[in-house]
């Protein structure tokens, strides 16, 4: 198994959404193995998943996979993008990723009852949507109601 803490199945949603920008993503073959040896480096191997993404669009992809989820430099630290990333994704659903968030999650310190109260979080907010979307509430009333102008 490979040893890495927040890569997963997101990298192969975010390669997935940016084969179809492919185009400004054009690699060289250099850089698509250059990519590959990071990936190595970083995870300790290259999950066999990666070798199926389009050539062309895989360096770009794994550049914003480090920017942002494996990184803890940016605002968020790295639980909460875990949390979060797995309330998306029991919402989705995706079994790969709810599995990969969860022990992420663990890994970055997350109790269970934060693990559960993310989950049950994107629940309550799917279950709000889907009564205000499916009722027509009007909008601008909500806002109002809701403390806004």
């Amino acid at each position: 198994m490979f040893a890495f803490s927040a890569f997963r199945l997101s990298l192969a949603v975010v390669l997935g959404s940016l084969a179809m920008l492919a185009t400004p993503l054009l690699a060289h073959a250099d850089d698509y193995d250059a990519t590959l040896t990071d990936i190595q480096s970083t995870m300790g191997g290259v999950p066999s998943f990666v070798k199926q993404f389009p050539k062309a669009g895989l360096p770009g992809a794994w550049a914003e996979v480090k920017a942002i989820e494996l990184s803890d430099k940016t605002a968020l630290p790295p639980k909460v993008k875990s949390l979060i990333s797995l309330a998306v994704a029991a919402q989705i659903p995706c079994s790969y990723c709810i599995w990969s968030d969860t022990q992420d999650a663990k890994r970055a310190g997350a109790t269970d009852e934060e693990i559960q109260e993310a989950v049950t979080m994107a629940a309550l907010t799917r279950h709000w949507s889907t009564i205000f979307n499916g009722m027509q509430v009007d909008f601008d009333q909500f806002k109002k109601e809701m403390g806004g102008q």
